[in-house]
């Protein structure tokens, strides 16, 4: 018996078994909710937040006010990805003082984790400790990884007046940082 036509067949007993429903509907809805998804903090007000840094000073939303805000969320500690975006912010981080913008980066690792991690990188910025994944959960980009959770390498660019106006859901480590100072000298020129 020809393959293709038991597929079909098949297709047909489950088509009208559930109820039909077109891929191309199907495809769409799923792209659709993606896209809705990433967008979703785009022209909000961000999360308000009160996490420690790896010195374990507290950082709050509202402290930046008036300042660009460069929330960048990384999976792990010393892993090579998480190293080389943050060597990527550190050699940037005072284009991003003279564009008035802070960098927080922030993961779900604790507050020594980050202090050995900074430590060892020489960091400038403060490296916020999620480690409730109250943040993350906030902003819907925890990762679970069997039985440990990470946050999704994901960044959320936050204007002056505390609204989150990008949100970057694709990163690449090597050039992340040098696209969002970018962004923020084209859209504060736009302002």
């Amino acid at each position: 018996m020809n393959y293709t036509r038991i597929f079909n067949i098949s297709l047909l007993c489950i088509s009208t078994t559930l109820g039909f429903i077109p891929l191309s509907h199907a495809e769409n809805s799923i792209f659709s909710q993606v896209q809705s998804d990433q967008k979703q903090w785009v022209g909000q007000p961000a999360p308000a937040f009160k996490l420690q840094d790896q010195n374990g000073k507290w950082h709050e939303l509202n402290q930046y006010k008036g300042k660009w805000i460069v929330l960048y969320f990384y999976p792990k500690d010393n892993s090579p990805g998480c190293t080389q975006e943050a060597n990527q912010f550190k050699a940037l981080y005072p284009q991003f003082l003279k564009n008035n913008a802070v960098v927080l980066g922030v993961s779900l690792d604790d507050v020594k984790s980050h202090q050995n991690f900074s430590n060892k990188l020489g960091l400038p910025f403060p490296i916020l400790a999620d480690n409730n994944h109250q943040l993350a959960n906030q902003l819907g980009i925890v990762r679970n990884l069997g039985i440990t959770k990470i946050a999704k390498r994901e960044t959320f660019l936050i204007d002056p007046q505390g609204i989150v106006i990008y949100h970057y859901s694709s990163v690449n480590t090597q050039t992340h940082a040098g696209q969002v100072l970018a962004d923020i000298q084209k859209f504060a020129k736009g302002k």
